[in-house]
Protein backbone atom coordinates (compact mmCIF):
# COMPACT_ATOMS: atom_id res chain seq x y z
CA UNK A 1 0.00 0.00 0.00
CA UNK A 2 1.31 3.25 -0.79
CA UNK A 3 1.60 6.69 1.54
CA UNK A 4 1.69 10.04 0.01
CA UNK A 5 2.55 12.89 2.20
CA UNK A 6 -0.52 15.32 3.06
CA UNK A 7 0.48 17.69 5.63
CA UNK A 8 1.46 18.67 8.97
CA UNK A 9 -1.96 19.82 10.68
CA UNK A 10 -1.19 22.09 14.14
CA UNK A 11 -3.76 23.57 16.30
CA UNK A 12 -3.20 27.09 17.35
CA UNK A 13 -5.23 28.89 19.97
CA UNK A 14 -4.96 32.65 17.96
CA UNK A 15 -5.59 32.30 14.34
CA UNK A 16 -4.40 36.06 13.69
CA UNK A 17 -1.29 35.77 15.92
CA UNK A 18 -0.56 32.69 14.23
CA UNK A 19 -1.00 33.34 10.46
CA UNK A 20 0.88 36.46 11.26
CA UNK A 21 4.08 34.26 12.52
CA UNK A 22 4.18 31.71 9.68
CA UNK A 23 3.61 34.60 7.19
CA UNK A 24 7.13 36.27 8.78
CA UNK A 25 8.66 33.19 7.78
CA UNK A 26 7.47 33.54 4.56
CA UNK A 27 5.08 30.90 4.44
CA UNK A 28 1.25 32.10 2.04
CA UNK A 29 -2.27 31.06 2.46
CA UNK A 30 -2.86 28.31 0.05
CA UNK A 31 -6.36 27.83 0.99
CA UNK A 32 -9.29 28.33 3.65
CA UNK A 33 -12.24 26.17 4.64
CA UNK A 34 -14.59 27.19 7.71
CA UNK A 35 -16.89 24.82 9.21
CA UNK A 36 -20.09 26.61 10.79
CA UNK A 37 -21.43 23.40 12.10
CA UNK A 38 -18.30 22.05 13.25
CA UNK A 39 -16.97 25.51 14.17
CA UNK A 40 -13.40 25.54 13.16
CA UNK A 41 -11.15 26.88 10.56
CA UNK A 42 -8.40 24.76 8.60
CA UNK A 43 -5.76 27.30 6.80
CA UNK A 44 -3.23 25.86 4.70
CA UNK A 45 -0.22 27.51 4.16
CA UNK A 46 2.72 26.58 1.98
CA UNK A 47 6.04 28.10 1.13
CA UNK A 48 6.32 29.65 -2.45
CA UNK A 49 6.29 26.93 -5.21
CA UNK A 50 6.25 23.94 -2.53
CA UNK A 51 2.24 24.14 -2.05
CA UNK A 52 1.95 20.11 -2.09
CA UNK A 53 3.44 20.04 0.95
CA UNK A 54 1.56 22.23 3.38
CA UNK A 55 0.95 22.88 6.98
CA UNK A 56 -2.35 23.32 8.28
CA UNK A 57 -3.72 25.53 11.01
CA UNK A 58 -6.51 24.11 12.93
CA UNK A 59 -8.33 26.79 14.46
CA UNK A 60 -11.33 25.85 17.25
CA UNK A 61 -13.60 28.82 17.48
CA UNK A 62 -15.09 27.82 21.09
CA UNK A 63 -11.33 27.78 22.52
CA UNK A 64 -9.03 25.07 22.63
CA UNK A 65 -8.11 24.15 26.28
CA UNK A 66 -7.13 20.73 26.01
CA UNK A 67 -4.11 21.82 24.29
CA UNK A 68 -1.12 21.21 26.25
CA UNK A 69 0.62 23.95 27.51
CA UNK A 70 4.39 22.96 25.99
CA UNK A 71 2.54 21.47 22.65
CA UNK A 72 5.60 18.71 22.74
CA UNK A 73 3.37 15.57 22.35
CA UNK A 74 4.03 16.84 18.36
CA UNK A 75 8.09 17.08 17.64
CA UNK A 76 8.58 20.16 15.35
CA UNK A 77 8.30 21.11 11.86
CA UNK A 78 11.79 21.86 9.71
CA UNK A 79 13.13 24.34 7.03
CA UNK A 80 15.96 24.60 5.15
CA UNK A 81 17.14 28.56 4.85
CA UNK A 82 19.78 29.85 2.02
CA UNK A 83 21.14 31.86 5.31
CA UNK A 84 20.41 30.26 9.12
CA UNK A 85 22.03 33.69 9.96
CA UNK A 86 19.93 36.14 8.24
CA UNK A 87 16.92 34.36 9.28
CA UNK A 88 17.22 34.39 12.94
CA UNK A 89 18.13 38.13 12.21
CA UNK A 90 14.86 38.74 10.74
CA UNK A 91 13.00 36.79 13.16
CA UNK A 92 14.87 38.02 16.37
CA UNK A 93 14.05 41.86 15.12
CA UNK A 94 10.45 41.10 14.59
CA UNK A 95 10.23 39.89 18.11
CA UNK A 96 10.64 35.89 17.88
CA UNK A 97 13.35 34.47 20.67
CA UNK A 98 16.01 32.57 19.27
CA UNK A 99 15.31 29.18 21.50
CA UNK A 100 18.29 27.49 20.31
CA UNK A 101 20.89 29.75 18.17
CA UNK A 102 22.75 28.62 15.19
CA UNK A 103 25.98 28.98 16.91
CA UNK A 104 27.31 26.21 14.39
CA UNK A 105 25.37 27.83 11.12
CA UNK A 106 23.68 24.74 10.38
CA UNK A 107 21.17 24.69 12.54
CA UNK A 108 18.52 26.87 14.95
CA UNK A 109 15.29 26.48 16.55
CA UNK A 110 12.38 28.69 17.62
CA UNK A 111 8.90 28.41 18.48
CA UNK A 112 5.34 29.84 17.25
CA UNK A 113 2.84 31.33 19.21
CA UNK A 114 1.11 28.23 19.79
CA UNK A 115 4.63 26.69 21.57
CA UNK A 116 5.24 24.81 18.38
CA UNK A 117 9.28 23.82 17.87
CA UNK A 118 10.24 25.44 14.28
CA UNK A 119 14.05 24.08 13.59
CA UNK A 120 15.80 25.79 10.52
CA UNK A 121 18.57 24.22 8.65
CA UNK A 122 21.45 25.82 6.90
CA UNK A 123 20.72 24.82 2.71
CA UNK A 124 24.35 23.36 1.94
CA UNK A 125 27.17 23.10 4.27
CA UNK A 126 27.27 25.06 7.23
CA UNK A 127 27.84 28.50 7.54
CA UNK A 128 31.19 29.62 9.49
CA UNK A 129 30.58 30.04 12.89
CA UNK A 130 29.36 33.83 13.70
CA UNK A 131 29.29 36.73 16.35
CA UNK A 132 26.34 37.16 18.28
CA UNK A 133 24.96 33.52 17.45
CA UNK A 134 28.71 31.64 17.95
CA UNK A 135 28.39 32.66 21.73
CA UNK A 136 24.83 33.30 22.53
CA UNK A 137 23.13 30.52 24.73
CA UNK A 138 19.49 28.72 24.46
CA UNK A 139 16.33 30.08 25.67
CA UNK A 140 13.89 28.33 27.17
CA UNK A 141 13.12 24.73 25.38
CA UNK A 142 13.32 24.25 21.78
Amino acid sequence: MPLKYLHVMVRVKDLEKSMAFYELLGLKETRRHDSEKGRFTLVYLAAPGQEETPLELTYNWDGDDDLPADSRHFGHLAYGVDNIYDTCQMLQDNGVIINRPPRDGHMAFVRSPDNISIEFLQNGEALAPAEPWASMENTGHW
